[in-house]
């Protein structure tokens, strides 16, 4: 039951986002912020939810686990997303006021790529079937949670500007963005089902690779011009080691293909990854920040 609960709620993403909140809100302002990663795992259970209702289809066509008992308890189940979606927004009302805007922006994005709300030649569409804008809007509710909600909440540090926050959302967009794709592979025959049209529908699963490949070698370019540049310091710096894991774990399994397993196994590798680094600078070890 646990393992079915942690597939209909994705677990691992509600886990990341909140562990990415975490991280970036501390690299950029220096706050250790629980609520707001408190916050962001909400926002991420509630787009969550609602995905699984609204996916059952290709859910069902992908064998994911939970699909059969999401199908029984539709109706319980977006109560359960509504419920958790109202308690937080009051909490952030009344308490943190300041992280509104980002939060209903998140959910009005995550409303928009589930349901038919954007016009579009021929009718209105969700963004989930629209190619490109797919992944980019799954990417951008990430943004929103790791970097504008810390930012609206928290002053920057001194050594914190404009291009720092740039140089570490340009990083942090391509590794999310190669996630997407990751997923996009493991999850092609639903996709193509329901005529989602992601880089591994359209040029299959070998161009499907190649793109998340550039996306993490992408990734570390934008810290290593960030770091050379001297406005990306080093404990931000050092996160450009994610993705050169991320490779080294996900190239030898691509020939092979990309399954669920796969996909949930690396977002907690990134999970343990982010968890490590708050470890690795607490005890000041070797290559920790001043």
């Amino acid at each position: 039951m646990t393992a079915v609960f942690a597939s209909i709620a994705r677990l691992h993403i509600v886990a990341i986002g909140a562990m990415g909140t975490f991280t970036f809100a501390w690299a950029l302002t220096g706050v250790y912020a629980w609520p707001l990663a408190l916050l962001a795992a909400c926002d991420w259970f509630v787009v969550n939810i609602v995905n699984r209702v609204v996916d059952l289809v290709e859910d069902e066509r992908n064998a994911v686990t939970g699909a059969d008992v999401v199908a029984r308890h539709r109706q319980k189940t977006v109560a359960i997303g509504v419920s958790v979606l109202l308690a937080s927004l009051l909490v952030s009302a009344v308490w943190m006021p300041a992280t509104l805007p980002a939060r209903l922006a998140f959910h009005a994005l995550g409303f928009a790529y589930n349901y038919k709300l954007v016009p579009w030649p021929g009718g209105r569409r969700r963004i989930k079937e629209m190619m490109l804008w797919k992944n980019v809007a799954s990417a951008c509710g990430f943004l929103l949670t790791c970097f504008a909600m810390p930012l609206l909440m928290y002053p920057l540090l001194p050594d914190v500007d404009v291009l720092t926050v740039a140089f570490a959302v340009g990083f942090f967009f391509f590794f999310e963005l190669s996630y997407e794709v990751l997923y996009d592979l493991r999850d092609v025959d639903g996709d193509r089902l329901i005529g989602a049209q992601t880089w591994p529908v359209l040029f299959g699963p070998r161009g499907g690779s190649a793109v998340a490949i550039g996306q993490m070698f992408a990734a570390f370019v934008a810290v290593v011009v960030g770091y050379a540049s001297g406005h990306l310091p080093w404990r931000i710096a050092v996160m450009g080691a994610a993705p050169l894991m991320q490779l080294a774990v996900i190239v030898p399994r691509l020939p092979h293909g990309v399954t669920s397993s796969v996909c949930i196994g690396l977002t907690w590798l990134g999970t343990a990854l982010l968890a490590t680094y708050h470890v690795w600078q607490y005890l000041g070890l070797p290559g920790s920040a001043p």
